[in-house]
C-alpha cells in the first residue's frame, strides 16, 4: 500500500485500499472504475451521495461500513496534512515520523497494513508505547536482568545523596533547644537514657547487613534480590526525604549537643553531605546530625534487611528468622533508650519500610495480572513496572557456591587447551 497521502490517491489506490478493508468487489468496481471515486472524492462522500443516484446503494450494512471507512480514511489524510510541511525539508521520512508518532497503531495498520507500518518503523527507528510497553515486560533475559540492577543501583545511590543533601538542609534549620525543649513522649518520658543504647543499634544492623550479604553471596538469584533491595531502600528514604524536610521538630534528648549549623558555602555542604553519604550516616564512623526526625532511618534500614533475610531464606529455618526479628525489636528499642529519636518517628519508620517491603512484593509476585488487567499500574508503580516487568514472580530460595559454573567452566577449558598443545617429546621424536 502507498504510504502518502489519501488526498493524492488515485481510483486504482483507492480500489486497492477498499479491497484490504474487505469491501466486495462489486463495491469496489462501481465506486472507483464505474464512478471514477479517487482519494480526495472519497475523502468527501456523504452518506446521501451513497443512498442517491447515481450510486443508490441498497445495503444499509455497505452503506454503514463505507461511510465508517472514509472517517478514518479522513482522521488519516488530516494527519498526512499537517506533516506536509516536512516533505520540503527531507525526502519524507520526518512527514512519515511525525504521523506514526501522532496516530495510534491500530489506526495506521488499518490504513497502511500491518507490514507497511512495521517496514516504515524500522526505517523511522521508531519504537511506539506499545512496542516499549512489550519490550519492558518481555521476559527477562541475563543482559536485561543486569541492565535492571545497575538502573536500581544508581538510583539507590542518588536517593542515598539526596537523603544526605537534605540533612544537611534540616540540620541548618534544627530549633533551638533553649527555646524549643523535647516534644511530650509517651515511651522517652518514661525509658530512662542508655547512653550507649544508639551505637549498640547501629551494630545489630551491621550485623544485620553482614547475614543479609552472605545470603546475596550464596543464593542462586542474587540478581533479583539485589534489584529489589536497591528499589525499596531508594524510594523509602526518598519518602524520608519529604517527612524530614517539611516540618522540623525539636530535638528528642536534652543530652544532644545540636545546634544549628550554618554553612557559608555551597561547597562546605556538599562536603558535608558526602562525609554522610559515603559513612552511611552511622554515627559509629563519626557522623552527627541533628534534625532528622519524623523518620528514622536506623529503623528503616534494619526493618528492611530484617524482612529481606525472612523472605529470601528457606521458610524451615526458623532458628534464623526469630533471631533477626529479635534483632529487629533490640535494635529498635535502643534507638528509643538512646534517645535519639521520637516514638513516632519509630512507629512511622517501622510502618512505611514493611508495608512497603510487603506491597512491592505483593506486586513483584503477581505483576503479570496486574499489568495486564489495568494500564493504571503502570502509571502509579512506574517503578515496580520496570523492575519487576518481566521477571520470574516469586523466586525459589536455592543457594549455590558462587562462580562455580564459571570455575569448571574455565578448567574445562583449560584442559582442552593442554591437549590441543603438543609436548616437547613427542616434537623430539617426531624431528628425529
Amino acid at each position: 500500500m502507498d504510504t502518502t497521502s489519501p488526498l493524492g490517491w488515485s481510483s486504482s489506490q483507492l480500489a486497492e485500499w477498499l479491497s484490504d478493508q474487505g469491501f466486495e468487489g462489486s463495491i469496489v468496481e462501481l465506486l472507483t472504475e464505474i464512478h471514477g471515486v479517487d482519494g480526495p472524492m472519497f475523502v468527501n462522500l456523504t452518506e446521501n451521495d451513497l443512498r442517491q443516484p447515481p450510486v443508490a446503494l441498497k445495503k444499509l450494512g455497505d452503506i454503514k461500513n463505507l461511510m465508517k471507512a472514509q472517517v478514518q480514511l479522513k482522521s488519516v489524510a488530516k494527519l498526512a496534512l499537517k506533516c506536509e510541511h516536512m516533505d520540503s525539508l527531507s525526502d519524507g521520512t520526518e512527514s512519515t515520523s511525525r504521523l506514526l508518532q501522532t496516530a495510534s497503531e491500530d489506526s495506521l495498520e488499518d490504513f497502511f497494513g500491518r507490514s507497511t507500518v512495521k517496514s516504515m518503523k524500522m526505517r523511522c527507528g521508531l519504537m511506539t508505547k506499545e512496542e516499549l510497553i512489550r519490550s519492558v515486560e518481555s521476559p527477562d533475559t541475563h543482559v536485561k536482568s543486569w541492565i535492571k540492577l545497575l538502573v536500581a543501583f544508581f538510583y539507590c545511590l542518588l536517593s542515598l545523596w539526596i537523603t544526605a543533601l537534605v540533612m544537611v538542609v534540616v540540620h541548618d534549620r534544627v530549633p533551638d533547644m533553649k527555646m524549643y525543649p523535647p516534644l511530650p513522649d509517651l515511651v522517652l518520658d518514661n525509658l530512662p537514657l542508655i547512653p550507649w543504647a544508639f551505637e549498640l543499634c547501629e551494630l545489630i544492623g551491621v550485623a544485620l547487613a553482614g547475614l543479609f550479604l552472605a545470603i546475596i553471596i550464596f543464593h542462586k538469584h542474587r540478581v533479583v534480590i539485589l534489584r529489589r533491595c536497591f528499589s525499596l531502600f531508594g524510594t523509602v528514604f526518598l519518602l524520608r526525604c519529604v517527612t524530614m524536610l517539611i516540618t522540623s521538630l525539636s530535638v528528642p534528648g536534652v543530652h544532644l549537643e545540636c545546634t544549628a549549623k550554618n554553612y557559608d558555602t555551597m561547597s562546605a555542604k556538599i562536603k558535608q553531605a558526602y562525609h554522610i553519604w559515603s559513612h552511611l550516616g552511622m554515627s559509629i564512623q563519626g557522623v552527627r546530625t541533628c534534625g532528622d526526625y519524623m523518620f528514622s532511618g536506623h529503623t528503616t534500614s534494619i526493618t528492611l534487611l530484617n524482612h529481606f533475610i525472612t523472605e529470601y531464606t528457606p521458610e524451615d529455618w526458623y532458628g534464623l528468622h526469630t533471631m533477626t526479628w529479635v534483632l529487629n525489636i533490640f535494635g529498635i528499642f535502643f534507638i528509643l533508650a538512646g534517645h535519639e529519636h521520637y516514638s513516632i518517628d519509630v512507629f512511622v519508620a517501622f510502618y512505611i519500610s514493611s508495608r512497603l517491603f510487603l506491597f512491592y512484593h505483593t506486586y513483584a509476585y503477581h505483576h503479570a495480572n496486574l499489568s495486564f488487567s489495568d494500564w493504571r499500574v503502570r502509571v502509579w508503580y512506574p517503578l515496580g513496572w520496570f523492575f519487576e516487568s518481566g521477571s520470574a514472580g516469586r523466586v525459589v530460595n536455592e543457594f549455590e557456591i558462587p562462580f562455580m559454573d564459571k570455575t569448571e567452566e574455565l578448567k574445562e577449558n583449560v584442559f582442552r587447551v593442554t591437549q590441543l598443545v603438543p609436548k616437547k617429546n613427542s616434537i623430539g621424536r617426531k624431528s628425529e
